[in-house]
């Protein structure tokens, strides 16, 4: 017998129609596909089954606002899931009760199953406070809608907002009062630039611990994974965004040094964070060599084979003139879209004909000329890690923690220019400076495509780190204690150099 679990399920315009419909289902449109863009639902958009495979339309219109039918994929999907698990745990654990039933003390129980309970997952804090956030939102929504009169989870005051945030962010608000105490906080793991290289040719690219090359190593995209890592942590995109990365925007020609920058589109920036994002000079070799190598060979095996004639319902830009703009098959009249509004779903669906044939828009192929998945690159990662365990390189790195890398390194060395550029200048030009300028964690927040600059300030806590080591590295290592120490050699301490006098104190 199934267990009784609220499932998460995603919208799918791919999904096959049986030939005989049970009897439930009859009525429902012919074109799921031509459906799901009248109603404006995309694909991947959650929805929830309850125990008993019910769809409760009230609740899965929570997940058809708007502001979650634009968001990215992964951050619905941890919403759903979240919600999923503790609705699940309410079923089971609570005497079946629904989701519109739950009191506090529901929550409670969960809390002390989910964190204390030996039986339990014992999930980290930082797992249990996003949940905890999830499942918050989800039931201030409810109230709001009239179906609960109150939030069953119980409320603090939030804390005062970190030095260095504008007044105008200081605004006290009520947190869940079951945030867990013992999150990361401010702790922010990153990788300084030699222990990043270190991780990357050994993990990558196959290199000894001593730096050079392995002739031991059959790794064929070490170049293409090498390339993709420089790229992120120089720039600092999150994942989802740098894998969705079109051929046509990924600088790869000539440049006169320097940076070039490209503009990233916000259907595929997290929150709609559309930004320049620099590429330095050496990066844009990389990214050269991939294109002109390892990816043409990929797409003219891929094109001999035909396998992109075998895409179902492909985006395909075939106008040179227009190249911003993709043709929608499948259509009896000619549509068009802009490719700066294609998510990044759709991108997966987009071809370029060209003069040679048909070849995925997409940037980052796999060894079947196929755009590689978010998870591909995880796993990526994680093999990384382990080629570097094995190789005894004490270094493990996943691709957010690259991106706190490009942060905390660049608001290192602007905060140096910064400071360097005001020292000299007077009271009222540093005023002039600041007011035209702004500041680097501003400058920061911007590259890293953050809305609010208190979100930037977490990576301040790596920079007094970082002076805090600065600074301990200067205290003398001379804390033994004096009874170890030989009475002949404290008798010439205190003895006074001959031709000197004795001093006192």
């Amino acid at each position: 017998m199934r267990e009784a679990t609220w499932t998460v399920h995603f919208t799918s315009r791919d999904v096959v129609q049986p030939e005989t419909a049970a009897p439930e289902l009859r009525g429902l449109p012919g074109d799921l596909g031509v459906w799901l863009d009248e109603t404006g639902l995309p694909d991947g958009l959650p929805f929830l089954l309850s125990p008993r495979w019910e769809y409760d339309v009230l609740l899965n219109s929570y997940f058809r606002r708007p502001q979650l039918v634009v968001a990215p994929w992964n951050s619905n999907a941890n919403r759903a899931r979240a919600l999923a698990g503790f609705l699940t745990f309410v079923y089971r654990a609570r005497g079946g009760r629904g989701w519109r039933e739950v009191t506090e003390a529901d929550h409670l129980a969960y809390h002390q199953w989910r964190r204390r309970d030996a039986a339990g997952p014992r999930v980290s804090g930082g797992t249990w406070s996003q949940d905890v956030s999830h499942v918050n939102q989800f039931y201030g929504w409810a109230v709001r809608q009239g179906q609960m009169g109150a939030v069953p989870i119980p409320h603090r005051l939030s804390r005062a907002a970190p030095w260095g945030v504008p007044s105008a962010a200081r605004v006290q608000e009520t947190v869940p009062a079951t945030y867990a105490h013992d999150r990361a906080g401010e702790r922010i793991e990153w990788l300084p630039p030699a222990s990043y290289r270190l991780w990357r040719d050994v993990g990558l690219r196959g290199y000894g611990p001593d730096g050079l090359p392995s002739r031991r190593f059959r790794g064929r995209w070490a170049a293409r994974n090498a390339a993709f890592a420089d790229l992120m942590v120089r720039t600092g995109m999150r994942l989802s965004e740098q894998a969705h990365l079109m051929r046509l925007e990924v600088p790869t020609g000539p440049g006169a040094g320097g940076y070039q920058r490209f503009w990233l589109p916000g259907a595929i920036a997290k929150y709609f964070s559309a930004r320049w994002i620099y590429v330095p000079h050496s990066v844009v070799g990389e990214l050269a060599a991939y294109a002109q190598l390892d990816r043409a060979e990929v797409v003219k095996d891929a094109r001999a084979a035909g396998a992109y004639r075998r895409w179902r319902r492909p985006l395909v830009i075939d106008d040179p003139s227009r190249p911003q703009l993709a043709r929608i098959t499948g259509s009896s009249t000619r549509r068009v879209v802009n490719l700066a509004e294609l998510t990044a779903g759709e991108r997966r669906r987009l071809l370029v004909e060209g003069a040679e044939g048909l070849e995925p828009a997409l940037f980052w192929l796999g060894e079947n000329g196929q755009p590689l998945a978010v998870s591909t690159w995880k796993s990526v990662f994680a093999d990384a890690n382990k080629r570097c365990q094995a190789r005894g390189v004490a270094l493990s790195c996943h691709a957010h923690l690259l991106r706190h890398s490009f942060a905390v390194v660049t608001l290192e060395q602007l905060q140096r220019g910064h400071i360097a550029a005001l020292g000299k200048l007077n009271e009222g030009q540093r005023g002039h400076y600041t007011r035209i300028f702004g500041d680097p964690l501003d400058w920061v927040r911007r590259r890293l495509g953050h809305r609010s600059v208190v979100t930037t300030t977490v990576y301040l806590h790596a920079l007094q780190e970082l002076e805090m080591e600065t600074r301990m590295a200067l205290v003398p290592d001379t804390w033994e204690d004096p009874r170890d120490t030989p009475l002949q050699r404290l008798g010439d301490d205190l003895r006074a150099p001959a031709g000197t006098g004795g001093v006192s104190g």
